[in-house]
């Protein structure tokens, strides 16, 4: 009898396998690609929904002032006694103290399916400044213009205005009009007349402004003041304090949260007066935002960066199951398991933007879990295998969903966890010859012919 010699798929039969599920895993990110890439619209159209709410309602707030403008003009003399060279130049005085207190109004409102957090405050501030004092430049050729002094006060987004603002300058009430004069502090806020500067017998201003101003997402403040104390109160459950500083004090319990800053001029990068100089006050901003409790979004994307890990242990446990029983598995079978896991960041996708995301998880782990499992029992034809995979991966989801919680320490449990599998895996193929696996092939083949 003439005996057929083992063509070379016969003779390298699993590490063609080996070699055909790495290419399936790697195509397999391809749908994963495109699931992320739905994520990140989603979150466009999230941003949109937002913006669209913000643009009538009132977006993020940033408050800046007050500064105490004062014009001068500097000159020249000219031989037959005329002033020629005539420029005019800007004082800026920031207030000695500044007192700024109010409560944050919170609301959730919807468009479509989306929320977004928005608020109205009360804030009141008060402070002083000291005298104006041009010692410094003031000569024969300096002309101050007392008479054209304005308090500047920025307020990024003007449309949240919803009540007559209320400025008092030395006991004395003074209209507010809208508009910035000297752009490069700020980009829009009101503008008061304030007089009385140049009386050598008031040594001190004192002022208090107080506004209704409507909001989105965060509101922050400018420490002008040469200390600064900052208090605020909301009952929103979820506040992230961000910025230049954080709270020197706070407490966050189930009726809200109150938090006070105090800062002090050697704390941020700007002086208490210049002359014709751009002020950044932006780097010094700080204050609360009001966090929605999920950013399902976030941990949607952070669930599908693991997707490669979930298929790459699904088919290694079907690759072990083909080794150790002697079964056969086609490459179309684990194209269409591959295809059931990606499912799932879909599913768990279209039902976080209803649902809960712990309860999208459960429905979408479930069904795919059930899917695939049952699909295993007609591929094994065995039904302990079949609830032996169900198992497994019902271990992983579970790990996984875990893990992505775990925001400080999802890196250590995640090694941690590809460290135990690498270890199962050991000591599972540990007694297997993967040479004989290729040759019992090959000696069926020729005990066959």
């Amino acid at each position: 009898m003439t005996t057929k010699s083992p063509t070379f798929t016969e003779k390298y039969s699993a590490i063609l396998k080996v070699a055909t599920i790495s290419v399936l895993i790697l195509l397999l990110i391809i749908p994963t690609a495109m699931i992320r890439s739905l994520i990140t619209e989603r979150k466009e159209r999230q941003f949109d929904a937002i913006n669209e709410v913000s643009s009538k309602w009132g977006g993020e707030q940033i408050l800046t002032g007050p500064v105490l403008t004062i014009p001068y003009k500097t000159f020249e003399v000219d031989r037959l006694g005329q002033k020629v060279n005539m420029k005019t130049h800007n004082a800026f005085f920031l207030p000695e103290v500044l007192n700024i207190s109010g409560t944050i109004n919170p609301e959730i409102r919807y468009r479509g399916i989306f929320q977004i957090a928005v608020y109205n405050s009360k804030i009141n501030f008060t402070g002083k400044f000291k005298s104006p004092d041009f010692s410094d430049i003031k000569n024969e050729n300096t002309i101050i213009l007392w008479d054209e002094s304005f308090i500047s006060f920025g307020i990024t987004d003007m449309r949240g205005i919803k009540e007559t603002i209320k400025f008092n300058w030395n006991n004395q009430n003074v209209v507010c009009e809208p508009g910035i004069q000297i752009k490069e502090m700020m980009n829009s806020g009101f503008t008061s007349r304030v007089s009385d500067l140049n009386n050598e017998s008031v040594k001190s201003f004192d002022f208090s402004c107080d506004m209704s101003l409507n909001g989105s997402k965060k509101i922050n403040f400018i420490p002008l003041g040469k200390e600064t104390i900052v208090k605020m109160k909301s009952s929103w459950k979820d506040p992230c304090f961000d910025g230049a500083f954080l709270p020197d004090s706070r407490t966050i319990n189930e009726n809200g949260f109150e938090a006070s800053w105090k800062v002090l001029q050697f704390n941020r990068n700007f002086p208490q007066k210049s002359y014709d100089k751009d002020l950044n006050f932006d780097s010094s901003a700080f204050g609360v935002s009001l966090l929605l409790p999920v950013d399902m979004y976030q941990i949607t994307d952070r669930s599908v960066k693991y997707a490669i890990l979930f298929i790459t242990l699904t088919f290694v446990v079907f690759f072990f199951i083909e080794v150790l029983k002697k079964l056969k598995v086609h490459p179309i079978q684990y194209i269409l398991v591959g295809l059931g896991l990606c499912l799932f960041y879909l599913l768990l996708l279209s039902l976080c933007e209803q649902i809960s995301f712990g309860f999208a998880y459960l429905v979408a782990s479930a069904g795919i879990i059930g899917l695939i499992g049952g699909y295993s029992r007609s591929v094994f034809k065995n039904n302990k295998l079949s609830l032996m995979l169900t198992a497994v991966l019902i271990v992983l989801y579970g790990f996984i969903y875990v893990l992505i919680q775990l925001q400080d320490y999802a890196l250590l449990m995640g090694s941690l966890g590809l460290f135990m599998v690498l270890a199962v895996v050991m000591y599972l193929s540990r007694k297997i010859n993967w040479y004989a696996i290729d040759a019992t092939n090959t000696n069926k083949d020729e005990e066959t012919n």
